[in-house]
This record gives structure tokens, C-alpha cells and sequence, in this order.
């Protein structure tokens, strides 16, 4: 009977514990965030995110900025971005507080991989923060 009440509570505990790992990360209640500032005075362009929680999300989440080539990066952002200026300039059909300002990134303009990799973690930080889905991507 003692063996039987053993592996009953054994397999709860298991049970209980084997779940998947959640990439949750909490910020402390009142803690200050700084914004996350992009710019490029001789492109003349500037991206400031003040979405609570990207900058501890790209610090704890997202992988290394060389983990993908620009390329990559700026293939992906073009796909968000055109999405997301979908969805800011429909804001009956979205949610005007989130879509709040058009983006204008051209495919052009080389902005380099620190630009692309901070915007293409931003749409990844968006995507998971307002259960959206901005492409049929994978969000990481």
C-alpha cells in the first residue's frame, strides 16, 4: 500500500512538473523602462520603441544580433512592416493603440543589421505581447 501511495505521488509530481518551459519574462511593477532608440543622423532616420518590456525581452529572448544575415532580416521586416501600415491604416478594423503610427522602412535603404535585427525583434515582441500574427511566419 506504501509503494502504491509512493508512486501515485511520484506521478503527480512528474506530472506537474514535466511541462513545457514558458519565455515568459516579468518586469518588476513601477520599474522604468528606457526606451530602445535606433537612428542614423546621415540616413536621416529614427526609431524609438517605448513598448514596456522589448528591452527585456531583446536582452533575454531574442538571440544574437548575428544569428541572421541582414538579408534575412530585412526580407522579414518588409513583410511586417507592410502588414503592420495595413493595420494602422485601418483602424477600425485594428486596434488604434497598438497600430498607432505608419512605418516607413523602404527597401532601398540599406539600414543596416543593427536596424533591421531591433525592428525584426520588435514585430517578434509585438506579435507575442498583443497575440497578434503579423505574417505566416513562425514567431520566435
Amino acid at each position: 500500500m506504501k509503494n502504491l501511495a509512493f508512486l501515485i505521488v511520484a506521478a503527480a509530481m512528474l506530472v506537474v512538473n514535466c511541462g513545457t518551459p514558458k519565455n515568459t519574462v516579468a518586469v518588476a511593477d513601477g520599474q522604468q523602462e528606457e526606451p530602445v532608440r535606433i537612428a542614423n543622423d546621415s540616413l536621416e532616420y529614427e526609431i524609438i520603441i517605448i513598448d514596456p518590456g522589448f528591452t527585456t525581452y531583446l536582452n533575454s529572448i531574442a538571440k544574437p544580433m548575428e544569428y541572421y544575415s541582414q538579408s534575412f532580416l530585412e526580407a522579414r521586416n518588409l513583410v511586417y512592416v507592410t502588414e503592420w501600415n495595413n493595420r494602422a491604416r485601418n483602424p477600425h478594423a485594428y486596434n488604434a493603440n497598438i497600430y498607432e503610427n505608419i512605418i516607413d522602412y523602404q527597401p532601398n535603404i540599406d539600414y543596416g543589421l543593427e536596424v533591421n535585427y531591433k525592428l525584426f525583434w520588435y514585430f517578434q515582441f509585438a506579435q507575442r505581447k498583443y497575440n497578434m500574427r503579423l505574417s505566416g511566419f513562425r514567431v520566435y
